[in-house]
């Protein structure tokens, strides 16, 4: 409401990916690749999906919601408006209230 769309976006992506790092661990998925380096949150989705937690059109949004989230950390701040912002805020937080 503030007008930081940026910032808003950043830390939904971040609100976001914490959870699905909650999730990999109820359902046993490694947090960590196998050259030791922690999982992206592309990565984690890809898994989560094929472990059965959501399905591909859940998976979708997962992957736009990043995307999104990439877009704002990355300076790419003409790519989303904020009624993106919002739409990802309200639909994030369904998503970790809704999906464990």
């Amino acid at each position: 409401s503030a007008g930081y769309k940026d910032a808003a976006a950043v830390l939904a992506g971040g609100v976001l990916e914490q959870h699905m790092r909650s999730m990999c661990v109820s359902k046993g998925i490694p947090l960590l690749k196998s050259n030791g380096k922690h999982k992206m949150i592309n990565d984690m989705n890809d898994e989560l999906a094929k472990a059965g937690a959501y399905n591909a059109l859940k998976k979708k949004q997962v992957t736009a919601w990043a995307d999104l989230r990439n877009n704002a950390a990355h300076g790419n701040t003409t790519a989303y408006t904020i009624s993106d912002v919002e739409s990802v805020l309200r639909d994030v937080s369904a998503f970790c209230a809704n999906i464990s």
